[in-house]
């Protein structure tokens, strides 16, 4: 039997199943485990054509792939807001005027990236303390919102220095006190292309999982498209010892088998993945050969369902001309399968997606984060299955 890894790109995307109209039904792809029909190489019409009712616009029809309890926010995508002067806006500003507009919306979970705020604002600018950590807490209770993570503090220092992990140790009490399940960060484990480099960075979250899992907290990361490239671990090295070619494992790939599912958890941003998707489909070998090898999101977190507790839910149209095949939108309105993502990984349960927009703040339309908000939570909610 042919391995697939040698197929050229277009035999591989027949093989795949690109042609999505005449697959089985998604519920029943996923009960099989199979494999995605990844958007690799499609012009923005075909993308396009594929997620037609892909973001679950038929209301009455299918069970909610997103359960109410499930559906959170990161407040990076709200930053302007959470950092706007309430002393000169009538806009909802600074975290407890934004946590009330997020429940208005619908938003059950918020997931911070840090604690600051307007100097204005009730509480003042910096929350990140204990006694900031309880009256974020006390207007999440008030609005009804369950904090779920936070992109905050890794240390920089291995071994760990005591500065460090008592700055860490901080963080975790912080967590515990705003009612967390999980704590992160924003950044990859390490941004080296090489295996030595992801061993290092292996040992240091098994560490620092190991302190957080006895704080009660699972420790996760967040990745960009980089963390999903190829891993160089062999072939010829270069001038400086290193390894120059791939046996064809991913990073993150390598991450997950290099640490204790225990411990150390990741969160996937679905848009990046997607980058990713487009960006690296090709490896050499050790032997020099090239060969095609597409990546599968979905199934990647399939075979690590567990360890995949969070996600960023963040959409895209396609540009074939900006080198990321995708251009950030809000959540809904772009053209990533999210009704055929989360069919396919299931554990709807289990998973908490955060609706998330990087470029969402604007400086000409001042409310422009919040508006994206409410249309990221009605396309969530929005999301049914055929299960």
């Amino acid at each position: 039997m042919s391995n697939h890894h040698d197929l050229p790109a277009e035999s591989l995307r027949q093989r795949l199943g690109i042609n999505r109209r005449n697959f089985l039904s998604t519920c029943t792809a996923a009960a099989v485990g199979a494999i995605a029909a990844p958007v690799f190489g499609a012009s923005p019409a075909f993308a396009q054509s594929q997620t037609q009712g892909g973001h679950g616009h038929d209301h009455g029809r299918g069970s909610v792939l997103v359960p109410a309890g499930k559906r959170g926010i990161i407040l990076y995508t709200v930053r302007d807001a959470t950092g706007r002067d309430p002393l000169s806006s009538d806009l909802p500003s600074g975290f407890r005027e934004v946590f009330k507009e997020l429940a208005r919306y619908g938003y059950k979970q918020v997931e911070f990236a840090g604690y600051g705020q307007h100097a204005n604002a009730p509480g003042g600018a910096n929350l990140e303390s204990v006694e900031g950590a309880k009256l974020l807490r006390s207007w999440l209770d008030e609005y009804g919102l369950r904090a779920q993570g936070n992109h905050g503090f890794i240390p920089g220092s291995w071994p760990l220095s005591e500065p460090d992990t008592e700055t860490f140790k901080k963080h975790l009490e912080i967590a515990n006190i705003l009612g967390m399940d999980h704590v992160g960060t924003g950044g990859d484990p390490t941004g080296s292309a090489y295996r030595a480099d992801w061993d290092v960075a292996a040992d240091k979250w098994n560490a620092l999982g190991a302190i957080a899992h006895r704080a009660g907290l699972k420790l996760y990361t967040h990745n960009h498209d980089a963390a999903y490239d190829f891993l160089l671990d062999g072939g010829p090295l270069d001038a400086q010892g290193r390894p120059t070619r791939s046996s064809g494992i991913r990073k993150l790939e390598y991450f997950l088998k290099a640490t204790d599912p225990r411990t150390v958890w990741l969160e996937m941003d679905i848009f990046w993945a997607h980058v990713a998707q487009y960006k690296f489909h090709t490896y050499t070998a050790h032997d020099g050969s090239a060969h095609e090898k597409v990546f599968d999101p979905a199934a990647l977190v399939r075979a690590h369902n567990k360890r995949y507790p969070l996600f960023h839910a963040k959409d895209g149209t396609r540009n074939d001309t900006n080198g990321m095949g995708y251009d950030m939108v809000p959540f809904g309105t772009g053209v990533i399968d999210y009704t055929r993502f989360f069919s396919r990984v299931g554990e709807k349960n289990y998973h908490n997606p955060m609706v998330e927009q990087d470029n969402a703040p604007s400086s000409t339309d001042l409310g422009q984060s919040l508006k994206h908000a409410k249309i990221g939570y009605d396309h969530l909610a929005a999301l049914r299955g055929k299960c």
